[in-house]
């Protein structure tokens, strides 16, 4: 029976409570349960994938349907699949030893991993089926329920996404409702037992504030500044072209996109043109090109060149990369932004599209110094081949996650965490991480028959012995 689409937030309301009421009263979550609500997981992106890209492409005005296939069905899927064929042992209680002299009568204890309940996630227009069904994955790994809430800048994949789970989903395992800011103001402020979210650092403050009323634990994906470093060692031609190809990505619009690139002064020239080289090469035919993500709406591609306009004027030098922008069209071309005021305004704020700043620097620790500068972002690349070097920026530098010569690639690991530090976000998902995230790890203490305490004088009345037998424990 296809499941109701909720637009209300006392819809919202009753139906978490429903879910709840749920969770309480099934009681333990078999490993059968888990699986069969991942595959249905699996088995909706399957049989949706053609009209959910169809979605994004007209969302967009322009998203060639093999990049959704991509970054949105592909990525989701493989999450889904490595914690459907993953997650089995991750359930097992872990036994750990007790506290001495139980530990030599017989006390047991191990930890648990319990679902927490029912799962808030909030997904976002930039990534609109990975930012779910990612998350998701280990949420239901964990055995919890869910109810997702698709962005509304994407409304029709948000019609389709809520459309498929009504038709795939038990409202009571996978439920979905659809709505504006108000929904979303609303969602965050419900007594979920876990929310996640992914978007902007400042809608994050939003969402923790909301959160605390409850005090409800959020998972934050959100995003920042994410610097790349081109060393004096690294192939200048592979980086650009790496560099180029990531920028080149959904537009720039994604969290882990690299922002600022830091270039030695002597190959900075060198490098600019190998960067215009390689996005001259992934789009032959200029700007706008078929194969290019188009700027999701005009307030956001207005953001983004308000921010080049305003590095021109402060007297940063601008390159377009494959050719100059075409006002007609939201797929736009890279707009390479080199050395920029620090103040600038393209220096201070996440870019989320296409344009990226180059600045020339003099010495490594002038590149730290600058990146620890700012907060800490959710990414961090570094290109060269000086380990030592390397080791220098990674133990000097704090970032949500890390990939060396290339871009973006360690997002895509199932089996380590993603996640931010800072105001790049909190917590994280993915592989057994993700799947503890979702968990609640509760220590079961199990005491045993004999209790020595009154026989050894530790409990009242006490003797005159017991302060010396606690005095004469008190040890480097």
């Amino acid at each position: 029976m296809t499941q109701e689409i909720t637009t209300t937030v006392a819809g919202l309301s009753d139906l978490l409570r429903q879910q709840r009421q749920a969770f309480d009263t099934a009681g333990a979550v078999s490993a059968a349960d888990r699986r069969r609500r991942l595959q249905t997981a699996i088995d909706l992106l399957v049989k949706y994938h053609k009209p959910l890209v169809q979605a994004m492409d007209a969302d967009f005005g322009g998203r060639p349907q093999g990049y959704s296939l991509m970054n949105d069905v592909l990525g989701s899927l493989t999450s889904l699949k490595y914690a459907r064929d993953h997650f089995e042992p991750w359930m097992a209680s872990e036994p750990r030893t007790p506290f001495p002299p139980y530990d030599q009568f017989g006390a047991q204890a191990w930890v648990m991993y319990q679902p927490k309940g029912s799962i808030g996630i909030i997904g976002t227009w930039n990534a609109p089926l990975f930012t779910l069904f990612s998350p998701l994955a280990s949420a239901l790994a964990a055995g919890n329920r869910a109810i997702l809430k698709p962005s509304e800048v994407v409304p029709e994949t948000a019609r389709v996404v809520a459309e498929a789970i009504a038709e795939m989903f038990d409202p009571l395992d996978v439920g979905v409702v659809t709505g504006g800011p108000d929904m979303g103001e609303a969602f965050t402020a419900q007594a979920f037992d876990h929310i996640v979210f992914t978007g902007s650092t400042q809608v994050g403050k939003t969402v923790m504030r909301n959160a605390a009323q409850n005090l409800v634990p959020v998972t934050l994906e959100l995003g920042g500044k994410s610097p790349a470093i081109v060393s004096r060692t690294a192939d200048l031609a592979t980086a650009a072209y790496r560099i180029g190809v990531a920028k080149a990505a959904n537009a720039g619009q994604l969290c882990v996109n690299p922002d600022v690139v830091y270039v030695a002064r002597p190959q900075l020239e060198d490098f600019v043109a190998a960067l215009k080289r390689t996005t001259g090469e992934l789009f032959p035919g200029g700007a706008p090109s078929a194969d290019m993500v188009a700027v999701v709406n005009a307030r956001h591609l207005e953001r983004v060149e308000t921010c080049i306009r305003e590095a021109v004027a402060a007297g940063a030098r601008v390159e377009y990369a494959p050719s100059a922008p075409d006002s007609t069209d939201r797929r736009r071309p890279l707009g390479i932004v080199i050395n920029p005021p620090a103040t600038s305004r393209i220096m201070q704020e996440e870019i989320f599209g296409p344009a990226v700043v180059i600045r020339s620097y003099d010495s490594i620790d002038e590149v730290i110094a600058d990146i620890n500068a700012r907060p800490r972002p959710l990414a961090l690349y570094y290109f060269g081949e000086d380990e030592a070097e390397q080791s220098h920026v990674l133990e000097r530098t704090l970032s949500g996650g890390v990939t060396i010569n290339e871009a973006m690639f360690h997002a895509a690991m199932e089996d380590a965490p993603f996640g931010g530090v800072g105001a790049s976000g909190m917590g994280h998902y993915h592989g057994r991480e993700g799947f503890i995230e979702f968990s609640h790890v509760r220590t079961v203490f199990k005491a045993p028959a004999y209790d020595p305490r009154r026989e050894w004088g530790l409990l009242p009345p006490y003797s005159d012995q017991f302060l010396a037998m606690m005095e004469a424990q008190v040890t480097p």
